[in-house]
């Protein structure tokens, strides 16, 4: 995939809420080595460095031009390009971040010990993800997609998947000393014209887009820019309501 950071940053602060609310629910703790798992653009990774200015911190990330934007600013932050499934820690972390990734990998029942068992003992691995699979944004654009005009080229397409609450708190549960699962709706206003595409097409959309050229892409937008102003309409004061739900857990080893 080919992720554009200008695009994704659109809505910086929405994008970044719940990372502070992730941040926050870590409470006192006081880690001296963090790695940030899917770091992207850099902007949550400095607000990791801004939290605890005291430990060395690494972001990961498998995508060239999120790299050089994370990059482009200088800071003690280093920053590597590894796939998210393939990355080993070289010396043991304190705390393991990832906020907004880990949707993108499959076999959470394998990832997710194994990201444990990288941990300093005590350490935590702390995740947020989307959980909005089956909302109208999502199952709008997945039948879209199936469509026969174009399933041929976006019917296998990933939207990304996340377990559920109980699920994860299962699975988690046998390798920790400690485990939070929560999930928030965000009530997000989201400001600009066709607002949602310009939101999805900072994340969710950017595998199907990459595989069409640009006069397909249109017309397939326009087919999914219909629908989605019927669920989504445009309040009179110009914003968009985009409910968007969100997993969460803090897992101590």
């Amino acid at each position: 995939m080919n992720w554009n950071p200008e695009q994704y940053l659109k809505f910086v602060e929405a994008r970044r809420r719940p990372a502070l609310d992730l941040i926050a629910r870590l409470g006192g703790k006081s880690p001296s080595r963090i790695v940030d798992l899917g770091c992207g653009a850099g902007n949550i990774t400095r607000l990791l460095a801004d939290h605890w200015p005291q430990a060395a911190i690494t972001g990961v990330d498998s995508d060239p031009a999120m790299l050089a934007k994370a990059s482009s600013t200088a800071s003690s932050i280093d920053w590597q390009r590894i796939d998210i499934s393939s990355w080993h820690a070289s010396v043991a972390p304190d705390l393991i971040f990832s906020n907004a990734a880990l949707h993108w990998l499959a076999d959470h029942q394998a990832l997710l010990p194994r990201l444990i068992g990288q941990l300093a003992p005590a350490g935590v691995l702390a995740v947020q993800m989307p959980s909005n699979f089956s909302s109208p944004s999502h199952q709008i654009l997945r039948k879209l997609a199936d469509d026969q005009r174009w399933q041929t080229r976006l019917g296998g397409v990933a939207l990304g998947k996340v377990l559920s609450a109980t699920e994860y708190h299962r699975l988690l549960t046998p390798y920790c000393r400690h485990l939070e699962v929560w999930e928030t709706t965000y009530w997000q206003a989201l400001s600009g014209d066709d607002a949602i595409i310009e939101w999805m097409k900072g994340t969710t959309l950017v595998p199907f887009l990459a595989r069409l050229d640009a006069a397909t892409a249109e017309k397939f937008l326009a087919a999914y820019r219909a629908p989605l102003a019927i669920v989504y309409p445009r309040s009179a004061d110009g914003r968009t309501l985009f409910p968007f739900k969100r997993i969460f857990f803090v897992a101590q080893r």
